[in-house]
């Protein structure tokens, strides 16, 4: 296929759009099902990019739920406890353990559940049953891999009665060196961002503490490599195995910060036991239950709470979480990894990071203010390490 017509680009009223190669070359895909749009394949060509440089530097089956051009979450296939398979909703999923690539799309599609809400997909490895079987009760757009199993296939071409857009592509296919796009009808050239992120990357460690196990290790390398496919300026939390915040696409810093670490806060949250118990009503659908966790969790618990409303949902009236029964929570959390796509100007920043467990850092550094961020980990006998190279994606 040398070229594939959209029916429209970014919104309807501009046409004709198209996906083509610029050397006349064929394209990269197969289309196996459904109808792609503009936004769905810059969300499957980024998101691809991001579950194969996982993959590759770990060695590990990845997946990754993207919206709107940026990750809501990535993660590998490591097991799932109890308690996060219940907060991910795939506690009635008996043979989840067996598929370790499921694994990872459960910790990436649980992780923020709102914001992956119509997410599209991308598998670092052959869509296998189990996997399509997770993908198949979700609001997705749709979902990009190097091959699907027949019984995989034949289960996700039923989503969407038929239409769910379902893309194989060639995990053989390196493209060109140089990257073009246009804005404004002219021409901007750059090459490729073909930097490799791996364990080297974190070797210049400047704290006082030096100490950095295996499993940060891991985790900062999954930061990062979201990072690189996150629109920016961005920061992602991490921990066992997967992206817990991402703060994307804001132009302050400590902004970034403290969007993705909300975001962090509210996946520990979720694993509370007062949310994982929350005593819902047998047809209230996955979506709702969503609607309702963030509420019961946020500064206006009351409009679930409320006579008249939690009669909808619950089967009795849930007691309140509180905002200090949360602080407490939150402060027992540690182990949690950070990175930044560009360096920390403030020690601001530490101190966020601080409050939602974070005890890893990884920073390119290189800011006039270096010495403050510094001394403010070094307070909290956290360990950071200078990367020397930003992760901006426009």
């Amino acid at each position: 296929m040398k070229e594939f017509e959209l029916k429209y680009g970014c919104n309807p009223n501009q046409k004709p759009a198209k996906i083509f190669m610029e050397n006349g070359s064929d394209l990269p895909i197969e289309i196996l099902s459904g109808r792609p749009g503009f936004i769905n394949f810059l969300d499957a060509f980024n998101s691809w990019q991001l579950v194969k440089e996982i993959k590759g530097a770990l060695g590990m089956p990845a997946a990754t739920s993207f919206k709107h051009v940026s990750p809501t979450s990535a993660a590998v296939g490591t097991k799932l406890s109890d308690k996060l398979k219940k907060a991910c909703f795939v506690d009635d999923v008996n043979d989840l353990d067996s598929s370790p690539l499921a694994c990872a799309y459960a910790r990436a599609r649980g992780t923020d559940r709102m914001s992956s809400f119509g997410d599209f997909i991308a598998l670092s490895d052959k869509c296998d049953k189990v996997t399509a079987q997770l993908i198949k009760r979700e609001v997705s757009d749709g979902v990009i891999a190097p091959a699907y199993d027949d019984d995989a296939l034949e289960i996700l071409k039923s989503k969407r009665n038929g239409n769910y857009n379902i893309i194989k592509i060639d995990e053989n296919y390196v493209p060109e060196e140089r990257e073009r796009k246009q804005v404004f009808g002219i021409t901007f050239e750059q090459g490729r961002n073909n930097f490799e992120i791996n364990r080297e990357l974190l070797s210049d460690i400047v704290t006082k503490n030096k100490d950095l196990p295996e499993e940060a290790v891991r985790d900062l390398i999954i930061s990062l490599i979201t990072l690189k496919y996150t629109q920016s300026n961005s920061v992602c939390y991490a921990v066992d195995g997967q992206a817990i915040g991402v703060g994307a696409g804001q132009q302050s810093r400590i902004h970034c910060t403290r969007l993705a670490g909300s975001k962090a806060d509210i996946w520990h949250l979720r694993q509370h036991e007062k949310v994982l118990n929350l005593p819902f009503l047998d047809g209230v659908k996955r979506p709702d239950r969503d609607n309702a966790i963030d509420v019961y969790i946020s500064d206006t618990s009351e409009d679930v709470l409320a006579d008249g409303v939690w009669q909808t949902l619950f089967s009795e009236k849930p007691e309140e979480f509180t905002k200090a029964e949360q602080k407490e929570y939150l402060s027992k959390i540690s182990g949690v990894s950070l990175g930044s796509d560009a360096f920390f100007p403030f020690g601001d920043n530490i101190e966020r990071a601080k409050r939602s467990g974070v005890s890893y850092i990884a920073e390119p550094g290189g800011s006039i203010r270096d010495d403050n961020v510094i001394e403010t980990c070094d307070k909290y006998n956290m360990v950071m390490a200078f990367t020397k190279m930003r992760l901006f994606h426009h």
